[in-house]
């Protein structure tokens, strides 16, 4: 497959922080959205666009608890969200239009990570539809206010990815439940995303792009056994890190997220992958966990899935064009009411 997945040499790496890839960059009177921004790397994400002149709306399951994180931090605003509901994810889009204010950048950084099997909704199996399909369903009812000729959507996913394709003759693990390969699906599924989303929009001056923030010891890891910490090499038997090199901290796995969503060195660029805040380079044949897989950047896989989500949740903000089709920027109008399971 030709791909334009090549590093760019952006002059960050690894060790980079999300202030540091907005060293210079003035985002006064930008508004972003980041989903999961009060909480591990979504935390430091929106300490670092507020500190660079943002203004930041943090939608949260639980608001009083994002409140009192966010407690000190300007030009913040929370509102609830539940990413396992579309009717909740109705709620808050309904609520941002009725402000008509437009949106800069979303940052779709919540997420579960390697949870025991739950379902969601009308029986989905929650980390594809946290991770993925609440965040197709926000995406495409705030399109209406996505700044044109300018905006950006950012889908956190991850190395993970290379653990799981989309299976597609069992999208919600019906026959079987696996909480990592579950976890690779999902995490496939935020990179397909935003390469159709990116194909879909780019006429309009949007751009997508989906990253693999790093690896870094924050909440999302609650689900994760002390006895497979150490399975992984993660930690030795009395809890102390080992390997410090191949984890971030919070600052820096916030960075390639923050340089996604706003570095200029990204202009007239999209739909690709990123890591280490540059572009990711193709997989390697040897099996190592970096990089980007062809499962997750394959065109044709992106169109089926959006076919798939806007089908599952009953929105899609392109929908009077051909899922694959040119497009121009609809009205609220156009949007489809989701369907409750």
């Amino acid at each position: 497959m030709t791909t334009t997945q090549h590093k760019i040499g952006s002059g960050f790496d690894a060790t980079s922080t999300a202030d540091d890839v907005l060293q210079g960059i003035d985002l006064s009177g930008k508004l972003a959205i980041v989903t999961g921004g009060y909480s591990g790397i979504g935390l430091e994400t929106t300490r670092a666009l507020t500190r660079a002149g943002a203004r930041v709306i943090v939608p949260a399951r639980r608001p009083a608890d994002a409140r009192e994180a966010l407690d000190g931090v300007p030009s913040v605003e929370v509102d609830e969200l539940d990413l396992g509901d579309v009717e909740s994810v109705r709620g808050f889009a309904e609520r941002f239009l009725a402000s008509s204010r437009t949106v800069d950048f979303v940052i779709d950084s919540a997420g579960l990570m390697a949870c025991p099997e739950t379902r969601v909704g009308p029986g989905w199996e929650a980390q594809f539809a946290i991770n993925h399909l609440g965040h197709f369903a926000l995406v495409n009812r705030l399109w209406p206010a996505l700044e044109p000729g300018g905006a950006r959507v950012v889908s956190v996913s991850s190395g993970g990815h290379h653990m799981s394709g989309l299976r597609w003759d069992d999208i919600h693990w019906e026959q079987g439940y696996d909480k990592w390969q579950a976890y690779g699906q999902a995490k496939t599924a935020n990179a397909l995303f935003a390469v159709h989303l990116d194909r879909l929009a780019k006429d309009s001056g949007v751009r997508a792009f989906a990253l693999h923030p790093g690896v870094i010891i924050t909440p999302l890891l609650r689900h994760v056994a002390e006895e497979e910490k150490v399975e992984f090499g993660w930690f030795d038997e009395d809890g102390n890190l080992r390997n410090h090199e191949f984890f971030k901290n919070p600052q820096q796995g916030a960075a390639t997220q923050v340089w996604a969503a706003t570095s200029p060195q990204l202009a007239d660029l999209g739909g690709l992958y990123l890591e280490d805040c540059d572009v990711a380079e193709p997989a390697p044949a040897d099996g190592e966990m970096r990089g980007v897989k062809d499962w997750a950047i394959d065109p044709e896989q992106a169109a089926r899935l959006w076919e798939l989500s806007a089908e599952l949740t009953g929105v899609n903000a392109f929908a009077a064009y051909g899922v694959s089709g040119a497009c121009e920027r609809l009205g609220r109008s156009a949007l489809l009411t989701p369907r409750i399971g």
